[in-house]
């Protein structure tokens, strides 16, 4: 794999990062033994970038995540996590208040096992008031940085527009890096039109999502899904032309979202599957076919770049 630092961080993380989501049972059922187990799979093959969230599982994926890297030294990798964004009983809550966002860091690093977070993130911050965000949120986020807490301060979004607004009106340096999903894979590179902004403010640029969370998958999506039916269609046909000329489609969207844009640092997947995981390091370390990458796209058609809203 290919290492590049994020933004101005100093972090020099693999292109390929490993995403904790699936570790709460966000996207299929999860055997907690099997999770804990691509944990290690993934920093034993390079992966030196994790990234949670309490909202994940309702607080699962933290404690899961925690007993793994109970087990890894601390110096392997890099830890992320997120405040403002929870849950709890089934029921999402948010909460981007100065006090809260404090007290969730100290509770995420008890449930992940671990007296520093490498990068603190303000959770999805189109569910907030984006003013707050600036007013607020981050800095008592910065004043964690200060303590020594928390290494950096980030922010993530599904909508680029809303990272970009909250970055314009916060002091220069407040957030280090953006973290956005679904917006640069096999089916939307809206990302690309931000890059230029993000890499003149200094800004460090993750991707989330490579298989735009199930869509560009054989299994297909979850039925939480937010995509309309028009762009799931679309995906499946692509998915099934993948199958057809024996190149699965999730090889092909890892190899995408991980080759061709050296300004986004790293690309975050989820899996609890130790085998999958193994499997997708594998896919980043083989060529991609650029041909079948444009049938795809052209598969997609006119369904590229179709926006929907987070949930």
């Amino acid at each position: 794999m290919v290492y590049n630092e994020i933004g101005k961080t100093g972090m020099r993380v693999a292109n390929l990062a490993f995403g904790a989501s699936s570790l709460g049972g966000v996207f299929h059922d999860l055997r907690e033994e099997e999770g804990i187990r691509a944990v290690h799979v993934a920093v034993d093959n390079g992966i030196n970038f994790i990234d949670v969230s309490p909202y994940y599982g309702h607080l699962k994926a933290e404690m899961v995540l925690g007993k793994a890297l109970k087990e890894i030294p601390r110096d392997k990798y890099y830890l992320s996590t997120k405040v403002g964004r929870y849950g709890k009983d089934g029921v999402n809550t948010w909460d981007y208040s100065a006090k809260r966002a404090t007290e969730s860091v100290y509770e995420s690093m008890q449930r992940l096992n671990v007296d520093y977070i490498d990068l603190i993130n303000v959770h999805d911050v189109e569910f907030a008031d984006l003013q707050q965000v600036v007013d607020e949120t981050l800095p008592a986020l910065v004043a964690l940085k200060k303590k020594g807490v928390v290494g950096h301060v980030g922010i993530t979004d599904l909508q680029p527009e809303n990272l970009k607004w909250v970055i314009e009106h916060s002091p220069e340096g407040t957030v280090e890096s953006v973290l956005c999903f679904c917006h640069y894979s096999l089916n939307d590179d809206m990302l690309l039109d931000y890059l230029d902004f993000f890499e003149a403010k200094g800004v460090g640029v993750i991707n989330a999502s490579p298989l735009s969370m199930g869509l560009l998958s054989q299994r297909g999506t979850p039925a939480w899904h937010p995509a309309p039916d028009t762009l799931k269609a679309a995906c499946k046909k692509a998915a099934d032309y993948c199958g057809k000329v024996g190149y699965p489609i999730e090889k092909l969207a890892i190899q995408y979202s991980t080759s061709l844009n050296p300004r986004i640092a790293t690309t975050l997947f989820s899996s609890t599957n130790p085998d999958n995981v193994l499997k997708n390091i594998r896919f980043v370390e083989e060529e991609m076919d650029e041909n079948l990458v444009g049938e795809v796209k052209a598969i997609i058609g006119n369904q590229m770049r179709v926006r929907w809203k987070n949930s």
